[in-house]
């Protein structure tokens, strides 16, 4: 009986893809090198100079001071040139083309290659092998590509937590940290909220999912001689769930509010572009539209119980509605990707903007705070980058693992595959030659190990991954629309255009 079969080949290939292919090309580096973005240059002293009228210094001949010039510049601590300018200066800021050279040096550049390539390898692998299921049955083979998935999901959050982290490590980022803690307390309020609501009106399956859990495990519990009721009470296990609702929340709360920004920004870029317009408006509301397909009164059923007039039959079955949903998910995310360079320069032209507003106000300010509040854009790009695909990539690879564990099927129908055959190993014959002993004692520890692979597939079962993950599947788009929509109301309220 195969335990990897076909899906540790396609494991090894694609790893042997990564070794050869990536050194050379990079999806994300194409993202943004190759898609026409456009970065603000930040004026140069000689020319900040010339437009306020600063007189050139003359230079000191003093010997004191030339040593001492001379002892900065040999060991690298040679100060920069610092003289104020007017804030209402008229500076025409140039552009050029972000090329490789320049995001290589950026802050967190090495991070966001390393997510997004290796989401587009985990990708390539979930393909292949849902691609493989449709003509072979995977139901004696282990899925590799859910650990994958896994890793992709683990690489993201970390990637996440990391961002958050810098928010509490500054002394001067007071505003952004209670941010974090007050929308994650939020969070976790409204996660209490919804583990308790009755899952007539909201579907995310926990309840069947613990029944399931509860009841398999006290089985196999008492299999191995433990006398159990169960392993875990469900107030315990919900309260670990409201914790984990309310850090997505925190870690969320920060890419949604850049998002809101990008979206608010690149409306207004593409007034003249219809086509584009919609194309924003549909990929900022789909998020809602995913929230709504788990509420089973507005979604479930219209779609598979109510009979129309001049129907004779509901608008689609019960799987059909389970594969639209999944769909529907990767739809938003591959939108959003599709979309990502019109955000990304929508963040660039913060540069430009930020002169603009600047050119309104009274007052001096000097040379280094008008280069740096334009190079902070550009230096902050991978940040901004992946503050954009992180919340993308764990909705999309929730998804992804809450379709293959919970037996569902892209085109409608459900895959069996509860059913465990644990009986159907051929024993080994004792009249067995000499020279098979050792073949023998392979098989044999083969033949243990996927016994203890059933007896955890009869404890975690399909109910139990559709109840887990379906929620995190909901919980995600949730709080990536919610985060989304709270920074659209504050950009409404406090935007200066």
């Amino acid at each position: 009986m195969a335990l990897l079969g076909a899906q540790l080949v396609i494991t090894l290939i694609v790893i042997s893809i990564i070794q050869k292919i990536g050194p050379h090309f990079s999806i994300a580096k194409w993202f943004l090198c190759s898609t026409g973005l456009m970065r603000y240059l930040y004026p140069t002293n000689n020319e900040l100079k010339q437009l306020a009228g600063v007189p050139k210094e003359k230079p000191k001949h003093n010997k004191h001071n030339k040593g001492s010039a001379k002892y900065n510049e040999q060991n690298g601590n040679r100060e920069p040139e610092t003289f104020h300018v007017p804030r209402n200066i008229d500076i025409q800021l140039e552009t050029a083309k972000v090329t490789q050279l320049d995001v290589i040096h950026l802050r967190f550049y090495s991070e966001y290659q390393w997510l997004v390539d290796f989401t587009l390898y985990a990708a390539i692998v979930y393909v292949i092998t849902e691609l493989y299921q449709i003509w072979f049955s995977l139901q004696d083979e282990i899925n590799l590509s859910i650990m994958w998935c896994m890793l992709v999901l683990g690489f993201s959050m970390k990637i996440l937590f990391s961002l958050t982290i810098q928010y509490f490590k500054s002394e001067e980022s007071i505003g952004e940290r209670s941010t974090c803690i007050v929308t994650g307390f939020a969070y976790l309020l409204i996660s209490m909220i919804v583990l308790i609501v009755d899952e007539n009106h909201l579907e995310i399956g926990l309840e069947k999912a613990y029944s399931s859990f509860n009841e398999n495990a006290a089985i196999f519990l008492n299999n191995q001689g433990l006398n159990s009721s169960g392993p875990a009470s469900k107030i315990v296990l919900k309260a670990f769930l409201a914790l984990w609702c309310g850090i997505i929340g925190a870690l969320f709360t920060f890419p949604g509010l850049r998002m809101a920004k990008m979206h608010w920004d690149s409306l207004r870029y593409c007034q003249d572009n219809k086509l584009l317009k919609l194309l924003l408006n549909i990929s900022f509301s789909l998020p809602f539209i995913l929230v709504i397909m788990w509420i089973k009164p507005l979604s479930r059923d219209y779609l598979t119980s109510r009979i129309f007039s001049g129907m004779t039959a509901p608008i689609m079955t019960e799987s059909t509605f389970e594969s639209m949903r999944i769909a529907l998910v990767v739809i938003a995310v591959v939108l959003r990707f599709l979309l990502m360079p019109i955000y990304l320069q929508a963040y660039l032209n913060m540069a430009y903007h930020r002169i603009e507003q600047q050119k309104k106000e009274a007052g001096r300010t000097t040379n280094i705070e008008i280069q740096k509040k334009i190079a902070a854009v550009f230096y902050y790009l991978c940040v901004v980058t992946l503050q954009y695909v992180a919340p993308l990539i764990i909705c999309l690879y929730f998804t992804f693992i809450y379709k293959t564990l919970g037996g569902y099927s892209w085109v409608g129908g459900y895959l069996n595959n509860d059913e465990c055959s644990i009986n159907d190993q051929r024993p080994i014959s004792p009249t067995a030659s000499s020279s098979t002993l050792e073949e023998a004692s392979v098989i044999k520890s083969a033949q243990e190990f996927h016994l203890a692979l059933d007896s955890l597939k009869s404890v975690f079962t399909t109910d139990v991954f559709r109840g887990v993950f379906g929620f995190a599947t909901w919980w995600t788009c949730f709080v990536w629309f919610a985060s989304t929509s709270l920074g659209m109301i504050y950009q409404s309220y406090f935007s200066h255009s």
